[in-house]
């Protein structure tokens, strides 16, 4: 299915990266749902700027039955056409380097809370969008992870662990779900140049990893979005259950 004729989830789609892929995806012509938790002003305004293949509609993706609800009036409003979810909503956190928890006051709390907002998140709505799927004998989900568990260059424990439990969840998820023609994969950032979670980054920070990788700069939102349109479309139909690490080469995996 070309992504001009699919109609796709991106779970916090208003913001920061979430916003970059959503804006990827209309300037290929794909319909998007721009699901949001409380940046109700952001999601409506975008979704007024990109026309009527965009639509904003509310849901906190942890909560179940918030997602059913939010996929019963998507699939009405699309005419029941939701083929691809992009699972990006991120529990609050943000990438603040040395103000970070270290492991030996870090409380469990944390790792609930982002084990929360990436698996149970993900997980919910991809039971929510399974039925429509199947029933169009094709799907796609993509997750977004981190390049963190592969190159803990900042320890962010909770947020880390959350996003690798993520990647078991995608491996599992396309072994199970392929046989429906379904495909599951991951997309793993860097530190992004520049998003919410990461404008409390210090300059610095974002010199250093940009001198140590191969294109000697930091990614952008934009250059992900790119990756995870890959994903989405044709070109990857036979691709599924991979983690496609987006950092500029830092990680090379």
């Amino acid at each position: 299915m070309q992504l001009s004729e699919q109609w796709v989830l991106v779970t916090g789609g208003a913001r920061g990266l979430g916003q970059a892929i959503t804006r990827a995806l209309a300037r290929e012509g794909a319909g998007v749902v721009i699901n949001y938790h409380r940046s109700a002003a952001a999601a409506q305004a975008l979704a007024e700027e990109l026309g009527p293949r965009a639509i904003a509609l509310q849901a906190d993706v942890t909560d179940a039955a918030a997602v059913q609800r939010l996929f019963a009036v998507a699939q009405e409003r699309t005419g029941g056409r939701i083929s691809a979810v992009v699972n990006n909503a991120l529990a609050q956190f943000s990438f603040d380097g040395d103000a970070r928890p270290k492991l030996g006051d870090i409380a469990w709390e944390r790792f609930s809370q982002q084990i929360e907002g990436a698996v149970k998140g993900a997980l919910n709505t991809m039971q929510a969008a399974l039925p429509g799927m199947r029933a169009q004998g094709f799907g796609r989900i993509v997750n977004v992870g981190t390049n963190l568990f592969q190159n803990p260059v900042v320890p962010y424990h909770d947020y880390t662990a959350a996003k690798a439990a993520l990647l078991s969840l995608t491996r599992t998820a396309a072994n199970d779900l392929g046989p429906d023609g379904i495909t599951v994969n991951m997309v793993s950032g860097g530190l992004l140049r520049t998003t919410d979670a990461s404008s409390a980054t210090p300059e610095a920070v974002f010199d250093l990893i940009a001198s140590m990788t191969p294109l000697r700069r930091v990614t952008t939102p934009a250059e992900f979005a790119d990756a995870v349109l890959f994903f989405l479309s044709p070109w990857a139909r036979a691709v599924t259950g991979q983690n496609l690490v987006v950092d500029s080469g830092l990680v090379k995996d």
